[in-house]
């Protein structure tokens, strides 16, 4: 899995600005519950919040491939800001391949300017991993839809200046989803409830209801109907962003866990010498090598096209592994890895998370299921 010379530029470009930028902030957001604001302004100054975006646009227009090295090395440094970053580009990247030429060029030179952020409001209160039962509401009055409904965790929900929405246009119908664009400072979207989380704690997650909504016909960004399978098109790269992110927070506790176990000495050497732990780390190094090729072997295949199968694998065992590298941190930290004096406490609540948003690995398991072939 060799990178190309621009691909190790930018991997080294984002690795430099973590280590500098983005590491002083993460223990006090992830305690207050902040986005860092100061570090989205300065992705927008390296263009990488126009990740997906066309150069015609002012956007990287990258590969999936470099998209995903990106990925991994925020979430080496922060989950929340790779997190908030990713959704911004599933927004970006449904006005790019969805919206007339009129949106694109309205919206994307911003968003690649970092304002207004992004959002992807898909999932409901009753409708997470079955999207189909989604129950907003996009009503055609004329030359307007009304919208209805309330979708909840959305991230960049505070944070969001524009929102990508899923809604039915007939509430009997579910084949009716439709996708919208919707501008966050439109009148009757309020932001609800911010959700108190586990982890990723410094992502802004939030509900947003939609109460007599009305937005020009033309912000349909789909044909009717077409909604869920433009959603699920989407997704699909979505998930080798977070199978990245997972291999990000995984190396990240192993990089710590490397260290503690050379530094801390018990029974006269250091715990690294020996066995048990010794093989643990063992079994972390090989879990986040075989993620990180199963992540990057998956962003080659959705290069070439939609590749839902590889996609499914790769985010199924890379959060999963995150979950096992983060668990066995804090174990070889011992009590230490339970205060938040050490950064695998932090790990190990945000890796939880990798296993469920953009598809729980149940969901991921049913899909691979689904392409097994005789």
């Amino acid at each position: 899995m060799t990178l190309t010379d621009e691909q190790e530029l930018i991997r080294n470009t984002v690795q430099e600005f973590v280590a500098n930028e983005v590491g002083t902030d993460v223990d006090e957001a992830d305690a207050n519950q902040t986005f860092p604001e100061d570090v989205w302004d300065g992705l927008a100054e390296l263009d990488l919040t126009g990740l997906t975006v066309p150069e015609e646009y002012g956007g990287l227009d990258v590969d999936t491939l470099t998209y995903s090295i990106v990925n991994e090395e925020l979430a080496y440094g922060h989950l929340a800001v790779a997190t908030a970053l990713s959704v911004h580009c599933l927004a970006t990247s449904c006005i790019r391949q969805f919206g007339s030429d009129e949106h694109r060029e309205e919206w994307l030179p911003e968003m690649v300017s970092g304002r207004p952020v992004g959002a992807f409001a898909l999932s409901e209160p009753h409708a997470g991993s079955n999207p189909a039962e989604l129950s907003t509401e996009a009503t055609r009055d004329g030359d307007e839809y009304v919208i209805n409904g309330k979708k909840q965790w959305i991230t960049n929900g505070e944070r969001a200046g524009v929102v990508i929405l899923f809604a039915k246009t007939d509430r009997d119908d579910p084949d009716s989803v439709t996708q919208f664009l919707v501008p966050k400072d439109v009148e009757g979207l309020e932001v609800g409830k911010k959700e108190d989380k586990l982890g990723l704690r410094a992502s802004d997650t939030t509900t947003l209801i939609f109460d007599d909504v009305r937005i020009p016909a033309e912000n349909r960004l789909t044909e009717v109907g077409e909604g869920l399978s433009s959603a699920f098109s989407i997704l699909t790269g979505g998930r080798v962003a977070i199978a990245s992110q997972a291999v990000g927070v995984a190396q990240a506790a192993l990089d710590d866990s490397i260290a503690y176990a050379h530094d801390r000495e018990q029974f006269g050497k250091s715990i690294v010498e020996h066995q048990a732990i010794g093989h643990k780390l063992a079994d972390m190094q090989t879990n986040v090598q075989a993620a990180r090729l199963l992540t990057r072997d998956a962003a080659r295949q959705n290069e070439g096209g939609v590749a839902p199968k590889a996609a499914a694998m790769a985010k199924y065992f890379a959060s999963e592994t995150a979950v096992d590298v983060a668990s066995e941190a804090v174990q070889i930290h011992g009590g230490y890895g339970y205060t938040k004096d050490f950064d695998v406490e932090r790990y190990y609540r945000d890796a939880k998370i990798t296993t469920i948003y953009e598809g729980t690995s149940e969901i991921q398991k049913k899909i691979i299921a689904r392409h097994l072939k005789r």
